[in-house]
Order: C-alpha cells, then sequence, then structure tokens
C-alpha cells in the first residue's frame, strides 16, 4: 500500500537531512507506529505519505513514495484526498467549520458523496467517537481532546485507505484514548485500512501496533523487537528491562503474568516519594536543528493561527507578552524587568478557590470549587476531557472571570488586577504553545523572555537547551517540532520563575527523555517553594511529579488527596507500575529500582 524507496528529505537552510534514505513497505491492513526521540522527522515521514512534504512544506525529496500506485512527487495533497486521511499534532490547524457536525460532514461534501451516505456516516462516527452530545456545538467551545476526537472523526467519515496520524491521543483522557485506538483497530482488522501513526505515549499505543518503526535510522520491526533496543520506550517495559523479563511486556496484563518474583522481592519495602530525574525511556539521542517537522508547522501558521484568534491575547496576557503596548516597547528595547514578586508567606496559599463556578454560554464549566494550593505544592488535575480542568487554570490568571464565588492568587482577584501586576505572581503555559511565541527566531523568542523577567541573558536559551538539545538559535518557532515548540513556550514561562506555575498539558509532543528533564526542573522549582499546577491526561508525569491529584468532573471536584491514594484505586487513572503491581503503592520504575538497590 505504501513505499517508501531511498527516500531523503532536506528542509531550506537545515544543516542535513531530516530524513535519510529511508526504504520501507507497508503493507495493506497495517497499523505502523512511528517512534523516536523529539524532532528527529516522524512528522515528515507522515507528510511525505499525504503530500505535504514537500509540495506544502518546501524542501527537497529525494526518492519515491508511492502510495496505492500514486506517486506523491506528481499527486497533489488535493489528488490524495480520497485515499489519504491526515490529522496532524494541532487539530485547529484542520478545521473549516464552526460547528462539530458540519465539520465531520466537510470532507464528504469535498468529495462529492450523496447527501444520504454523509448522513450516515455522521451519525455513524458521532456514535464511534462519542461525540454525539457535542453534534451542535461551537468547534472553538470544545476543549482541546473534544477538538482532537473532531478532527479524526472529520477524516473517518471519508473512509480513507490510510490513515495518517501524528499524536492522535495526546490531548485524549485515558478512556477517550482507548475509545479512539480501539476504533482504529477495528478499521485496520475489518476494513483492511492502513494506518500510519506517531506518538510519544507508548504506554497507550504500542500493544495496537502490527510493526514500529524507529527513526531516525527507519529500523522496522514487530513492537517487541524495537521496544529491546529502542531509547523511548513505555514503564512496562522499563519495569521489564529492569526485572530482566524476556521477552519484554508490552501490555500490562502480560507484566503481572510475570510479576510474582518481583513482588516477592518488594514485600516488606515501603515505595519511596519519587525524587530526581524519570529514568523511564529517558535514554539520551541527539535531537538536531535538521530534525524538525514543517509539514505541521507551516499549516499552523495559516488555518490554526486563524482558527486561534479569539484566544491568543489572553494567554498572552497570562505570561505578559500579549499587550501589543508592551510588545511594542520590548522590540525597541524599552522595556523595564518586572519588579520581583514578594516571597511568600508559607501559611498562605497561593491560589485560592472558594465556591468558584463559571458558565461559560449554555456550559456550567465549573460548580462549587474548593481549593488551596500552597507554596512548594505540585497538584494535577486530572478527569476527562471537557471536565473544566483548562477554565480552572484561565480563572487563576485572569482570562475568565467567575460566574460567582472567589479566586485569590497571593491575595489578588486575576481578573480585576493589572497584568503588569499579575505576571509577578502566575504564569501560564497555555495548551497552543504558539500562544506566547511571536518573535522571528528561538534567539529572539529568548532574549525578549529573558529581558521580560529581569534575568541573566542566555538564562532563557538555557532551559530550552536543557528540555531539548540541539535547537539552532535561527530556527523559527513554527519550524521547531510540538515537542520542541513546547519546550520552547516552558522556557518563556519558567524564565520568569514565577511564584505560581501553571502548566496546561505540558507534555504533549515531548518524548520520555525530554518530559525527564521537565520533571526534574519542575521538582528543582517546587523544592525553592514554587507551586505549580498542571491539567494533564498524562498519568505517567502525575505519578513522577506531583504530591496531589485533584479529580474533576463535569465541572465538579470529586477527589483530592495524595497521588498514591487517588490513582492506585483509579483503573482509569493509574500508571502502568500502579496496574501491575497493585495493590500495592508502587507508582513509577524509578521508585521499584530505588528500592530493589536499597
Amino acid at each position: 500500500m505504501i513505499r517508501f524507496e531511498n527516500v531523503s528529505v532536506t528542509y531550506e537552510d537545515a544543516a542535513g537531512p531530516t530524513l535519510r534514505k529511508v526504504d520501507l513497505t507497508v503493507p495493506e491492513g497495517e497499523l505502523v507506529l512511528l517512534v523516536g526521540p523529539s524532532g528527529v522527522g516522524k512528522s515528515t515521514l507522515l507528510g511525505a505519505v499525504s503530500g505535504l512534504v514537500p509540495h506544502f512544506t518546501g524542501g527537497t525529496l529525494r526518492g519515491r513514495v508511492t502510495v496505492d500506485g500514486r506517486d506523491t512527487r506528481t499527486h497533489h495533497p488535493r489528488e490524495l484526498a480520497d485515499l489519504v486521511g491526515t490529522v496532524g499534532q494541532d487539530p485547529l490547524a484542520h478545521f473549516v467549520t464552526d460547528t462539530v457536525e458540519d465539520e465531520l460532514a466537510y470532507g464528504m461534501e469535498s468529495l462529492g458523496l450523496a447527501p444520504a451516505v454523509m448522513r450516515r456516516r455522521v451519525e455513524e462516527t458521532l456514535d464511534l467517537l462519542g461525540l454525539a452530545e457535542l453534534r451542535d456545538r461551537p468547534i472553538a467551545t470544545l476543549s482541546g481532546g473534544q477538538q482532537q476526537r473532531v478532527a479524526i472523526g472529520s477524516v473517518l467519515t471519508t473512509h480513507p485507505k490510510v490513515l495518517v496520524l501524528d499524536e492522535p491521543t495526546s490531548a485524549l483522557d485515558p478512556s477517550a484514548a482507548e475509545d479512539v485506538l480501539a476504533v482504529l483497530q477495528r478499521l485496520v482488522h475489518d476494513l483492511g485500512t492502513t494506518v500510519l501513526m506517531a506518538e510519544h505515549r507508548l504506554e497507550r499505543v504500542v500493544q495496537y501496533a502490527d510493526r514500529v518503526l524507529l527513526l531516525p535510522d527507519a529500523v522496522l520491526g514487530t513492537p517487541s523487537e524495537i521496544m529491546a533496543v529502542s531509547p523511548v520506550y513505555p514503564p512496562v517495559v522499563g519495569l521489564g528491562r529492569l526485572a530482566g523479563w524476556d521477552p519484554l511486556p508490552l501490555t500490562v496484563r502480560d507484566a503481572r503474568r510475570r510479576s510474582a518474583d518481583l513482588r516477592n522481592r518488594l514485600a516488606g519495602r515501603e515505595a519511596p516519594r519519587t525524587a530526581g530525574p524519570a529514568v523511564t525511556g529517558t535514554a539520551e539521542t541527539p535531537i538536531t536543528a535538521a530534525a524538525t517537522s514543517p509539514a505541521r508547522d507551516t499549516t499552523e501558521g495559516t488555518a490554526a493561527g486563524a482558527a486561534a484568534g479569539g484566544r491568543t491575547e489572553g494567554a498572552g496576557l497570562a505570561s505578559g507578552r500579549g499587550r501589543p503596548g508592551a510588545l511594542f516597547r520590548r522590540r525597541r528595547g524599552h522595556t523595564r524587568p518586572a519588579p520581583a514578586a514578594p516571597v511568600a508567606d508559607p501559611a498562605a496559599p497561593l491560589a485560592d478557590l472558594d465556591r468558584l463556578a463559571v458558565r461559560r454560554g449554555r456550559v456550567e464549566a465549573l460548580r462549587r470549587v474548593d481549593l488551596q494550593v500552597r507554596p512548594g505544592e505540585t497538584v494535577a488535575l486530572m478527569g476527562r476531557n471537557g471536565a473544566g480542568k483548562s477554565t480552572l487554570l484561565g480563572t487563576l490568571v485572569g482570562m475568565i472571570a467567575p460566574t460567582s464565588g472567589t479566586v485569590r492568587v497571593a491575595g489578588l482577584a486575576p481578573h480585576t488586577t493589572d497584568p503588569r501586576t499579575l505576571i509577578r505572581h502566575v504564569g501560564l503555559v497555555p495548551q497552543e504553545p504558539r500562544d506566547l511565541l511571536y518573535a522571528e527566531t528561538v534567539a529572539e523568542e529568548c532574549e525578549a523572555a529573558d529581558a521580560d523577567a529581569g534575568a541573566e541573558p542566555g538564562t532563557c536559551r538555557a532551559l530550552v537547551a536543557e528540555l531539548v538539545p540541539g535547537v539552532a538559535d535561527g530556527t523559527h518557532p513554527r519550524d521547531l517540532s510540538e515537542g520542541q515548540r513546547l519546550a520552547l513556550a516552558l522556557a518563556v514561562v519558567l524564565t520568569a520563575r514565577p511564584p505560581l506555575v501553571l502548566l496546561d498539558e505540558p507534555t504533549r509532543g515531548l518524548d520520555y527523555a525530554a518530559k525527564g528533564r521537565l520533571v526534574a526542573r519542575l521538582r528543582a522549582l517546587a523544592a525553592d517553594g514554587h507551586a505549580i499546577v498542571l491539567a494533564t491526561h498524562d498519568v505517567e508525569l502525575a505519578a513522577e511529579l506531583v504530591d496531589r491529584v485533584v479529580i474533576i468532573a463535569s465541572g465538579e471536584l470529586v477527589a483530592d488527596g495524595p497521588v498514591a491514594e487517588v490513582v492506585v484505586s483509579s483503573p482509569a487513572f493509574a500508571p502502568q507500575v500502579s496496574k501491575i503491581l497493585a495493590p500495592e503503592p508502587w507508582l513509577t520504575v524509578e521508585q521499584v529500582e530505588g528500592a530493589l538497590r536499597a
């Protein structure tokens, strides 16, 4: 179905090829998973299948890519639309219409399908992906995970022979991710659809793959073969490597069946508090500036930018980077550093929510939420897509005003506080990192962040290099991979070292090594007395990092407690190690390794 013949891709001004001499064949009816560190060319390879590379992204493609006999060098993306369905990392880049139902029908309208066929397929897709209750909702009002499901559904309705998916579960809660992956598996098994998928959260997807392609060396093999040698791997594989299991397990069920001896070795030992960088899947692989993904990023500069329009200013205000006056003053070199935030009283909460309620149009986004976060605490907000996590973060930075109840950050009401004062106390990294980025190069972005924060020159750039090594100073932020761009946005906010740090899905696009470095940085901030609140569906991140987990459902706070108590008892939010070794409270491979060494 898909054939790569000695394919290399080089982008303009790149130091070397992003893809180098890739030669592989993907037969019909297989699900092939692309794995590798951030920025090694996974999105470029997917773009070569859909024709976006090089027709849309530019650059030079050498060799030949054919899809069902069509040569992508001579067939533009529009001439492959009936054959290849593509979903990128940023769903906003794909949306054309305003409502969910219209978006699901748009692709079929473009292909000229009969109205009766369109109606049937829309209804099938609404049911398959759990979107029926959202059919009339404006897309702009949906959560990031709901938008991701709509983007996937808009591709499924056209019934393509090939699906190209770039991190399709990155914004989905665990249950929604399982539903989407079950649908993809059914398409592969029952209809012979060929699926190419890039995904960093391997704990979710590796067991569904028929074969795995490891980049940048383009090594193709079975999941067990590739996981034995891959520098990135899920916790279940990390536990198997630690315990010496052969063959390595790929699922929790397989690992539980082999865990008796490990359980005996851990009997009577106490699970320590996780500390230090995560060890699961953190083997380092150099990331070069050439290994970027312009296919995704150039698209974001057009449709995605327009779709995000109403949110950009609010997100910018949250980090002090959205006010036009401040922006122009900084570019002219007249910005004065913000004064340092006052030292927080350890006994007083940095964030205090009292019976908070928020209504957004017809949706009651938050109801009677009581929450306090104190200096040094690390708190994860978890819950299904659309539960109200991002709304809660928005109230803490003044982007969203309470309908009733009160919100206080360092004693201030965020929605009535001047942003120039508020940024001394709180900083937000939103789901869409581009909302914070406006400069022409990484170096300019970091210089502006240093100036805004009154930090030593080079502080932001050092943070970027720490999180994702190998990003060149002259690279445009749009030309970074999703993970690299997220790391840049994180560095911009963390440079200011605000007492309260808010992160909305901070690991989208990050491989395990980059996530481990982020965990280490956030732990250091918490140790210095900063409070950290993150909204996440990444249960492994919560297990490695946080002290408390807060579960939100339909806008209400339904659980709040220590991470071990909350997640171990939850089949949806428990990390892999917890599921394998339950009912004992082990959460991470790192904890198990520490206990065995002790």
